[in-house]
This record gives structure tokens, C-alpha cells and sequence, in this order.
């Protein structure tokens, strides 16, 4: 899948929309997690996966370093959820809702992964507003 670059940085593939981040991978999630909880909503779980795919690697027969750091949060909110369920009850596949932190080599990014059209696109317009806060946009 080829990126496209846009205006500020902004990556988006088919799949996710990525924005670099100025700063560390600490300072990263510090301001997704702020981000979250600034538009009222919790955090049901902050995922470690880039902790978990560089301890399990040897265990799969593989060296490669995906990522040197990568969390992802996930959240829901009551109001968006059972707006986009009420239109779709198989929304729920998209439930909940995520924002990722990656680090490779340096070069941080904070995105999301791309809804489909309709009802969910709301649901998208708030995990990018969330993404832009975080970035500084």
C-alpha cells in the first residue's frame, strides 16, 4: 500500500492516517493520553505492543525490531458509540475506538486507523482531532 503525503506531514494509506511527532515517544503518549482525556473520555487500555513484539521476537525465530516503542489506547465514548451502533449495530466491529504511538528509529508518529464511509466517519473525525491536539496542530 503506497502513503500518500499531505499538507502538514500527514500520512494516510488505505488502512491508517499517521502524523509525525516532534518530540519523543514519551511525549507522544503523554499528549495522546491528554488528548483523550481532554475531550472527556477514558482510557479502557493502553496496548505496549512494540514492548511485546520485541520481547516475543526470539520466541518467533525473528531478529527484525519492528518498532523501538508502540502503545495503543484505547477508549470509547458513550455518545459517538451509540450514535454510529443506532445507525449499524455491527459498528460495533469498530468498537472500541484506537490511537496509536509509534517509534522507529527515531521518527514518531501518532495515527489511527481509517473507518469506513458513513456513520463512522464521525466517529474518524474525532480520533483525527484527537491526533492533530497531540501533534500540536
Amino acid at each position: 500500500m503506497a502513503a500518500i503525503a499531505l499538507g502538514t506531514g500527514v500520512a494516510v494509506a488505505q488502512d491508517a492516517t499517521t502524523y509525525p511527532f516532534d518530540g519523543t515517544f514519551e511525549d507522544a503518549t503523554f499528549a495522546v493520553e491528554s488528548a483523550i482525556i481532554g475531550k472527556g473520555l477514558v482510557i479502557d487500555y493502553r496496548s505496549h505492543v512494540g514492548d511485546m513484539l520485541n520481547r516475543t521476537g526470539a520466541d518467533v525465530g525473528s531478529a527484525v525490531t519492528v518498532y523501538d516503542s508502540a502503545d495503543v489506547f484505547l477508549f470509547c465514548s458513550a455518545v459517538l458509540s451509540r450514535k454510529v451502533m443506532e445507525a449499524d449495530p455491527m459498528n460495533i466491529a469498530h468498537c472500541p475506538y484506537g490511537i496509536f504511538v509509534t517509534d522507529r528509529d527515531g521518527a514518531v508518529a501518532i495515527g489511527y486507523r481509517n473507518l469506513p464511509d458513513g456513520p463512522m466517519q464521525e466517529v474518524q473525525e474525532l480520533l483525527d482531532g484527537i491526533a492533530r491536539e497531540a501533534v500540536g496542530e
